[in-house]
């Protein structure tokens, strides 16, 4: 009885501890929407407070033309910082845990679901990637 309860136990904190994967980029769009008040992602849009965010997947880091980036944004695109799915994963969490002197206001997405969604819809507004 205990065994069965324990297996129960452990497959169900396996269930709630796997980390969400499938990625909808039309639950992105709306993770999007509290980017909005900085970023634009629309091809060929303005800067705002923040960069366009079109076609950012996989581009070197600071590279938006027009845009003042941060020293530490620059320092780092300098070393090789380019927006790879693991690097923006990560900076979107938590931006200062990847530029920790960057400029960017936000504390990050921390809902493992929305920031797959959020991914999924700048990838799919990112050509190419």
């Amino acid at each position: 009885m205990h065994r069965l309860m324990l297996a129960s136990f452990g497959t169900a904190l396996l269930w709630f501890a796997t980390p969400a994967s499938a990625q909808d980029a039309a639950a992105g769009q709306r993770v999007f929407n509290q980017c909005r008040a900085c970023h634009t992602i629309d091809e060929g849009g303005r800067n705002g407070v923040g960069p366009n965010l079109h076609g950012i997947v996989g581009k070197q880091a600071a590279q938006r033309e027009g845009f003042r980036y941060s020293p530490n944004m620059r320092e780092l695109a300098e070393g090789g910082l380019s927006w790879t799915e693991e690097n923006l994963r990560k900076y979107l969490a938590n931006p200062r845990d990847l530029v920790p002197r960057g400029t960017m206001a936000f504390a990050g997405v921390r809902n493992p679901q929305q920031l797959n969604d959020l991914l999924a819809y700048l990838k799919q507004n990112s050509p190419g990637s």
